[in-house]
């Protein structure tokens, strides 16, 4: 049985840098920076899953609450993929009470990724993106 969680233990937050670390996206990040990470967040959405004591799924969101909330780090344990827990995760996100307000909830992801999206109702913005790297 898996469990909406919103805040991690210390050992949770050991888990979710081992799943970061299997990601190309997130492989480069330590674990020194993830508790900060999570602290200049305005809202996690953990699945922990209560009989392997294994955070299954997370990610967080930032935002403004009022016109922009951005979703980050949407990631599930290689090993409970193909059991719809990133659906969960942003059902959670497009349902909760204190985002309903919010203008627009934004989020990047790879074109392979675009369709599962779009099924919760996310659409492709057309606008340059620009960054600029450290």
């Amino acid at each position: 049985m898996l469990t909406l969680i919103h805040e991690l233990s210390p050992m949770q937050v050991e888990q979710l840098h081992q799943m970061y670390l299997q990601e190309w996206w997130s492989k480069e990040r330590t674990l020194a920076d993830v508790p900060t990470l999570l602290s200049n967040s305005d809202l996690l959405f953990g699945l922990w899953d209560e009989e392997s004591q294994r955070l299954a799924a997370f990610c967080r969101v930032l935002t403004d609450w009022v016109y922009r909330a951005i979703v980050f780090d949407v990631i599930v344990a290689a090993d409970y993929r193909g059991q719809g827990l990133g659906a969960k995760l942003i059902e959670h996100i497009t349902t909760h009470p204190r985002l309903s307000a919010v203008e627009c909830i934004q989020l990047f992801c790879t074109p392979e990724m675009q369709p599962f999206y779009k099924k919760y109702g996310f659409t492709r913005a057309e606008q340059l993106l620009m960054v600029r790297p450290r």
